[in-house]
């Protein structure tokens, strides 16, 4: 059930919720003529699992104070965010066309002060994850039940205040804060783990206290599951979803590109980009 209000008729399938979150991020890029699609089109599906199955919101309330916070620790996903925050009805579909202008609602990095839905500003890597545990700590003073979702990338992994923030939410226990990390395998300066080895991240992870799954992030029944479990967990630790994902994932002749962690689209592409999402949706 889609914890926004309940179930609606006939509403889009996650599936299909993750091709627009898909189109709408090649959308703005092409705007701009420029950027980070390729981990946008990788985290849509673990976008659509959160939105439109997951979080409890109100489109047209986003301050609305029983929501469950969605954070975006890495500022330059923004452009996947704002494609879900469309997707949701957040924000309206037509602002797509304002992306990273000026006085648009839609920088090309995450700002709260600009955009309905974003819970934080995006900028040096590594800081989403302390200021979720705050917010968690100060949910449970004040008796709230709703969860506290963070999403990190596989670089903020290099961070020394993940791995703090890591540590204190296993020392609070804090079971309300939900830790998704997209595991892309791919930084500015090349191979995650050739930069520097975050593995094993399930054992890891386990050492500071959390209750740990690994999925495949682009497999939504599996999303799914790691979801329900993440919040019916009666444990009382932090949850992390370790999410493998598949950059430029939906849009073929993109999956392959080298050098994809600012993929290079070519002004002719973005057009045939939307219509390899179509056809895939047709086949």
């Amino acid at each position: 059930m889609n914890a926004v209000t309940g179930a609606r008729a006939n509403a889009p399938g996650l599936e299909e919720r993750a091709r627009n979150i898909r189109r709408h991020a090649l959308r703005m890029g092409q705007v701009q003529g420029q950027g980070y699609i390729a981990q946008a089109l990788g985290v849509a599906d673990v976008l659509a699992v959160s939105y439109f199955h997951a979080l409890r919101f109100r489109p047209e309330d986003p301050e609305w104070e029983e929501r469950d916070r969605f954070l975006l620790s890495i500022g330059h996903y923004a452009i996947a965010l704002y494609a879900a925050l469309i997707e949701a009805g957040i924000v309206p579909k037509d602002e797509l066309e304002t992306y990273g202008s000026d006085e648009s609602r839609l920088p090309m990095s995450g700002m709260a002060s600009y955009t309905p839905g974003m819970e934080i500003s995006g900028g040096s890597l590594g800081l989403g994850l302390g200021i979720a545990v705050g917010i968690g700590l100060g949910l449970r003073r004040k008796g709230s039940d709703r969860f506290v979702y963070n999403l990190m990338s596989d670089g903020e992994l290099d961070e020394g205040p993940t791995w703090e923030a890591a540590m204190s939410a296993g020392h609070w226990k804090l079971d309300n804060l939900i830790c998704i990390v997209d595991v892309n395998r791919m930084q500015a300066d090349g191979v995650s783990t050739g930069v520097l080895n975050f593995e094993p991240l399930p054992a890891k992870w386990e050492a500071f206290g959390w209750h740990v799954q690994r999925v495949d992030g682009n497999d939504i029944p599996a999303l799914i599951r790691a979801f329900d479990t993440a919040r019916e967990l009666r444990e009382p630790k932090p949850r992390v979803i370790i999410c493998d994902t598949k950059m430029a994932k939906g849009v073929s002749f993109l999956e392959g590109r080298e050098k994809s962690h600012f993929l290079r689209v070519e002004a002719h592409e973005w057009d045939l980009a939307v219509a390899a999402l179509d056809e895939g949706a047709a086949a």
